[in-house]
């Protein structure tokens, strides 16, 4: 059986001092505000965590449960439209589903797509997840969502929603997500997630296709009464590689992170980064952390990439990858089961250890054990894993210059 999310007590205390921490180094006005509103209602999503990286720290199960969907993104990592042929069953979904609950430090259990919504037996699995004492999130695009759906993922243990929002008008999300009405939908189903009690979760891909919308889509996003915000960078894997120009490079990703810090001040959601570890080392740099005592401490909220250390990513057919973006496979959870393919695989072990692995200027960084690069951008622009990020800026003489934060929409395009 799953413990629940507030056991032990401490770590819920440890939680609440990860969001405080945060909150300190970027000024975050609205802090208190969010705790009230929305910092208790996050606890079910983060039970577990010890600390912040890409979507939490350590370890939870996110399942890819199906690669079929009712849009065509063209940033995609996971090429979805048709089901695949070699998906599990529902049968073998719970048998994977049990073996997850017997892991002491899983208690959320994490449902994507492609669009989970899409598969038929999404609320028998939910259900069941939650029967073993999971907390249910979910990843959705939010166009099938309506008053009576949001109330059935309710009933069946969804807590959090996390919604794709590409764009703050209908003429760039549309685009990015294939579908003329996308937009239009997805901001009506987020509507009926919140009015059901779900926790809205926006997910905003950053790619110089809408780079330079961030603020007003971060103006949207609060409208909608959001209390976490993540800031996805473009990783050119799946569908993604055919528009690997719109990846964010060094300038882009330096001016998306400091972007993010001015938002934060002001912003009434917490906002986290994914494929943009340097986040954590851009703030720490600000309040002049570089080294001794407090960088040790800050050791103990940041862990950057989560990529086999945050992550355990399942595909639809049971494979075992260390992050979506990482496009290795580890395991087969339907053979022999993702704690075997875990152990064994030399992927996972070289991850847990990359502090002295990192290769680069990764492997040489201070901040290498509360960053560590994106593990799945040096792989896909390099074909190796533990390369340098191609697109850190936290060593180039721009990022020591931290006296202003311009918006992104006051530059021209990278």
């Amino acid at each position: 059986m799953v413990r629940p999310f507030w056991w032990p007590p401490t770590l819920i205390l440890r939680q609440a001092a990860s969001a405080l921490y945060v909150g300190a180094l970027a000024h975050w006005q609205q802090m208190p505000a969010w705790f009230v509103h929305y910092g208790f209602r996050c606890l079910p999503g983060a039970a577990g965590s010890k600390g912040m990286g890409c979507i939490g720290f350590p370890a939870h199960p996110v399942w890819e449960m199906t690669t079929a969907c009712n849009l065509h993104c063209i940033h995609c990592h996971t090429s979805a439209g048709k089901a695949a042929a070699d998906e599990l069953s529902t049968a073998e979904a719970k048998r994977m589903i049990a073996e997850l609950a017997t892991v002491s430090d899983f208690r959320m259990m994490a449902f994507t797509g492609g669009e989970p919504l899409v598969r038929g037996d999404l609320f028998e699995l939910l259900a069941y997840s939650r029967a073993l004492g999971f907390a249910n999130t979910m990843a959705t695009n939010a166009t099938l969502i309506d008053r009576e759906v949001a109330r059935q993922l309710r009933r069946r243990g969804v807590v959090i929603a996390a919604v794709s929002l590409d764009g703050f008008d209908a003429a760039t999300h549309d685009r990015i997500r294939g579908s003329p009405g996308a937009f239009d939908a997805a901001v009506a189903g987020m509507r009926a997630l919140t009015r059901a009690g779900i926790l809205l979760h926006v997910n905003i891909t950053a790619m110089e296709y809408n780079l330079e919308q961030m603020d007003r889509l971060v103006e949207l996003v609060e409208e909608l009464g959001t209390g976490i915000l993540l800031f996805y960078q473009l990783v050119p894997v799946g569908r993604g590689r055919k528009i690997g120009q719109a990846a964010l490079d060094l300038g882009a990703n330096e001016r998306l992170i400091r972007f993010m810090a001015a938002a934060q001040q002001h912003a009434r959601a917490i906002m986290e980064p994914v494929a943009g570890p340097q986040y954590w080392p851009f703030l720490l740099q600000k309040a002049g952390i570089k080294a001794g005592l407090r960088l040790r401490l800050a050791e103990q909220v940041f862990h950057g990439c989560s990529a086999g250390r945050g992550f355990l990513y399942i595909k639809p057919n049971g494979e075992v990858w260390p992050c979506p973006f990482l496009e290795v496979a580890c395991g087969d959870a339907r053979q022999v089961g993702f704690a075997k393919a875990l152990n064994q695989s030399p992927v996972f072990a070289d991850l847990h250890q990359r502090e002295s692995r990192l290769k680069g200027r990764c492997g040489e960084c201070p901040y290498r054990r509360l960053c560590g690069g994106c593990r799945g951008r040096a792989h896909a622009l390099t074909g190796d894993y533990l390369a340098e990020d191609p697109s850190c800026f936290i060593h180039t003489s721009a990022a020591t210059e931290v006296a202003s934060e311009p918006t992104l929409s006051s530059h021209p395009s990278a």
